[in-house]
């Protein structure tokens, strides 16, 4: 079995690795596990498309959970899922990511290290040019915040650039935030997420970046406990994708056992256009109801969650819609918002109108207003609990904010 290795100039300190297997005893090893593991239907277990990227997180809970029955349950769902980049956690034994790898002739793996951190890549060479794979907050001054140091990925995906940095936060606590503790786990989590944040905002200001991980806290609790909070707060650059699911039934949440929404995928401003499209989709992918045992069954033999997933339409217009002119200043306050919430601007020229769209793209406001105005203050009680985009439009500029909705 062959391994490459690739040093990229601004890694030099260790080896890349990346494995790629590729032959016809890997279409006749998948062959044979199809037929006799005849109890599992994927037919319908479907999310990639040919015109749109995804990525998908997924925590493998100490892969391969059940040995060879794992990896072969695994490569079957990949394979059905058909998704351009997978960003996995707890990736425990080397060599069972090697098979898998070569269970998968149309995917690359990469994998650092099993030791303590577990993080690993699987994507499509085909869609994606990986341009470099490096960790940040990986020195002992920031092991408290991040037990296993984020894995960044540099690609190309259709001519544009993304970043994506994959996660393991430290897990478990008893839901109460309580900063003056440094060895809190809420508190390491919310520190983790602001040193996060802080990266993004210093060293990725204007690009598309896309976190992902199994982040081990939920993004409802109450602000005074919400290890999220200064993220949500800065809804002008920060949307958590799935936070719609994360309000919404417990049956479509990640992990099921406790039950709790665990596993996030967030974007930066630069992607809301393409978040907004009629194309995008995020999804909770429930691979426990493609199995005739249920989630016992997934849960025996592939993980105790399950994977995340988002789909965007990446082109050349990406980020376009965002671009706030010299012309056009749009903020807003208080956001998240539970009553009011106030719009300002610079006064108003002809034909500049605001709109307000919920996360499915449907319009739930609309004003004209007039020349000179500078405030529209809108009630937002009548909208449901979730996240929705302002938009102000004057002639051929447009700028958009992100607005929350939560009492």
């Amino acid at each position: 079995m062959p391994i490459i290795y690739f040093n990229f100039i601004s890694y030099q300190k260790r080896s890349l690795r990346f494995i790629k297997m590729k032959s016809v005893f890997s279409f006749i090893y998948v062959f044979f596990i199809c037929l006799f593991l005849n109890a599992q239907s994927f037919e319908n277990l479907t999310f990639g498309s040919e015109d749109t990227f995804e990525v998908m997180t997924w925590n493998l809970e100490n892969f391969p959970k059940n040995s060879t029955t794992t990896i072969n349950y695994v490569t079957q769902i990949v394979e059905a899922l058909d998704i351009d980049l997978i960003a996995i956690q707890e990736i425990s034994d080397e060599a069972s990511f090697q098979q898998l790898v070569s269970n998968l002739p149309d995917y690359y793996g990469y994998l650092e290290s099993t030791y303590y951190d577990g993080l690993a890549l699987l994507y499509k060479s085909d869609a994606t040019r990986i341009n470099n794979i490096y960790r940040i907050f990986n020195t002992t001054a920031y092991w408290n915040a991040f037990p296993r140091a984020p894995m960044v990925i540099d690609l190309t995906y259709n001519s544009q650039q993304i970043y994506i940095i994959n996660n393991h936060l430290k897990c478990c606590g008893d839901g109460v935030l309580n900063l003056s503790n440094s060895n809190d786990e809420e508190t390491r989590r919310y520190e983790a997420m602001n040193l996060l944040k802080t990266y993004i905002d210093t060293n990725l200001p204007n690009e598309n970046v896309i976190v992902v991980g199994d982040l081990n806290d939920v993004l409802t609790d109450a602000e005074s406990n919400n290890v999220f909070q200064n993220v949500l707060d800065d809804a002008t650059n920060y949307l958590f994708s799935d936070f719609d699911i994360a309000q919404g039934s417990s049956a479509d949440w990640s992990y099921p056992s406790w039950p709790s929404h665990l596993d996030h995928i967030l974007i930066t401003n630069e992607l809301f256009y393409a978040f907004n499209l009629s194309s995008s989709k995020i999804q909770v992918i429930k691979i426990d109801e493609s199995l005739s045992g249920g989630w016992d069954e997934y849960d025996e033999n592939v993980s105790d969650h399950r994977p995340v997933a988002l789909k965007l339409t990446i082109n050349s217009n990406l980020g376009l819609q965002h671009t706030v002119t010299n012309s056009l200043r749009f903020t807003s306050y208080p956001n998240p918002a539970s009553s009011n919430m106030v719009f300002n601007f610079n006064p108003s020229q002809t034909n500049t109108h605001i709109q307000i769209v919920d996360i499915m793209g449907h319009l739930v406001y609309s004003k004209n207003l007039t020349n000179g105005q500078s405030k529209v203050v809108f009630n937002v009680e009548s909208l449901s609990n979730g996240i929705y985009v302002a938009k102000l439009s004057s002639a051929n500029n447009t700028a958009t904010i992100k607005v929350v909705v939560s009492r």
